[in-house]
């Protein structure tokens, strides 16, 4: 296992991997809607900064990272509602992540860590690795604040589960609920303080200028 270091053009300094550029590109292409490209860069970003100091492995964090929600993508995720409502998004990234890893160059024998960061990315699931750990923190705390209304509140009318605001903020009343106390690091509970803060106040906000009306 590695720890994590800053990558530079500096002379001396080496060079991040192919693979982390294939990486990249394959997402940009697969990740359908376009917004979807976004979480994974700052998942990434996220996690790397809970980590402390404390030692991981950089490559199966950063595959993880960008690799864990394949099976949300237009274009991998079925388009029947029924079977889209019972799509099982970690269980096809599972199945699907190691041969795309493999045909991008990324080193075999870290794929079977990567796939266990993707199965226990879940906020129900119990981690078995700090990368793990690091990925499910992080995704975590994406489920909260600012970006998680963005990113909830797009999926009205997109997506099965919301189809009136209503539904979007119902999700993040229980977000803002159950989440924070599922976070493990330290470091993931400083970060959610601010996020649950301004996700209440959104939430009370929007009932308040709703007025008891139906959104």
């Amino acid at each position: 296992m590695s720890s994590r270091k800053p990558h530079s053009p500096v002379a001396g300094v080496v060079p991040p991997p192919a693979f982390r550029q294939a990486i990249l590109d394959y997402i940009r292409v697969h990740a359908q809607p376009p917004d979807k490209f976004s979480h994974q860069a700052r998942l990434y970003h996220l996690a790397t900064k809970l980590a402390g100091g404390r030692r991981f492995d950089d490559d199966v964090l950063f595959a993880g990272a960008w690799m864990h929600d394949l099976g949300v993508f237009v274009g991998h995720r079925p388009e029947n509602p029924a079977a889209l409502a019972a799509w099982d998004h970690v269980a096809y990234a599972a199945k699907e992540v190691p041969k795309v890893l493999r045909d991008l160059g990324f080193p075999r024998e870290k794929i079977p860590a990567v796939v266990e960061v993707i199965r226990t990315h879940l906020p129900a699931a119990e981690p078995t690795c700090f990368e793990g750990v690091l990925l499910r923190d992080a995704d975590i705390l994406e489920q909260l604040g600012a970006v998680s209304i963005l990113r909830t509140v797009s999926k009205v009318g997109r997506d099965t589960r919301f189809v009136r605001f209503s539904d979007a903020l119902r999700l993040l009343r229980a977000n803002v609920e159950k989440l924070p106390g599922r976070l493990q690091l330290p470091a993931a509970r400083r970060l959610a303080g601010r996020r649950v803060s301004i996700l209440k106040a959104f939430l009370a906000a929007a009932e308040s200028e709703a007025a008891g009306n139906e959104w």
